[in-house]
């Protein structure tokens, strides 16, 4: 009989090993399963809370470094390179996409002052030229992402081209913004980045009020309000994965990516 025991006890212990075996090693799976990294900055559209990014992310098997910070605006972006603050060195080797989603309604487009190289800019920014912080944050990754070709730690050391810079921009979530939204258009196919046009693809426009409340349509999904050239619109969508609006950015964002991510095998 202990004979017995002493057997099943065994048994027992090896089945126990086993299963944490296998949960350890579904754990490392779900960690190393994604396919891509996606490295977002913004300020409170762009935020955690809001559940957009976080939800493409999961359709587009790709793990989120949302770096989204509410009341900060592209010139913090640029404070937090500068400082090396934005992303690490490891996050630098792996991101497949830098998104940007700071969207005050400012020319980011304005070519006047712009510097040739990024570190002819005085830090740090105030936010006193958004186009100039646009313009510093752009440079300074690209040069990051081609300088990586002389890291002997990176997988492409050597290169010819470094790291590819994928940056992609982003639209106000919808079409109030009459001076950003076509800034950022026209900054991005300056240097040939894709666009994420929320504003386009949201459902609605300025251009219509609803035809039951009479007011813009971004009122019916927003917790608060604006006032843009003396008319009242939705400011801040209803947060969490599970609100509309965030579903609707969520499939925008990620019918853009699956076109600009690069395919693996």
């Amino acid at each position: 009989m202990k004979k017995v025991l002493l057997c099943l006890s065994f048994i027992l212990l090896a089945f126990s090993n086993t299963q944490c075996q296998n949960k350890e090693g579904d754990s490392l799976n779900s960690k190393s399963d994604s396919k891509y990294t996606i490295l977002l900055t913004g300020a409170s559209f762009a935020s955690s809370n809001n559940g957009w990014f976080e939800l493409a992310c999961k359709q587009l098997n790709a793990k989120p470094i949302n770096t989204a910070i509410g009341g900060t605006a592209i010139a913090d972006a640029a404070n937090r390179m500068a400082k090396g603050e934005l992303y690490t060195q490891q996050e630098l080797e792996d991101i497949d996409a830098f998104v940007i989603m700071h969207v005050h309604d400012e020319n980011v487009a304005d070519t006047a002052g712009l510097k040739q190289n990024y570190k002819d800019y005085p830090v740090p920014f105030d936010r006193s030229n958004y186009a100039a912080a646009y313009d510093y944050v752009i440079k300074r990754y690209i040069t990051e992402c081609y300088n990586l070709k002389f890291d002997k730690n990176s997988k492409y050391y050597g290169s010819k081209s470094g790291k590819p810079a994928v940056i992609v921009m982003c639209t106000h979530w919808h079409d109030a913004r009459t001076i950003f939204n076509p800034a950022i258009r026209k900054l991005g196919e300056r240097w040939g980045f894709p666009i994420v046009k929320f504003d386009k693809y949201i459902g609605f426009s300025r251009n219509h009020l609803h035809p039951v409340t009479g007011k813009q349509y971004s009122i019916l999904y927003a917790h608060n309000n604006e006032v843009i050239n003396g008319e009242e619109f939705g400011w801040h969508p209803y947060e969490g994965q599970d609100k509309y609006i965030q579903q609707r950015m969520a499939a925008i964002f990620t019918e853009l990516m699956e076109k600009v991510l690069p395919l693996k095998p």
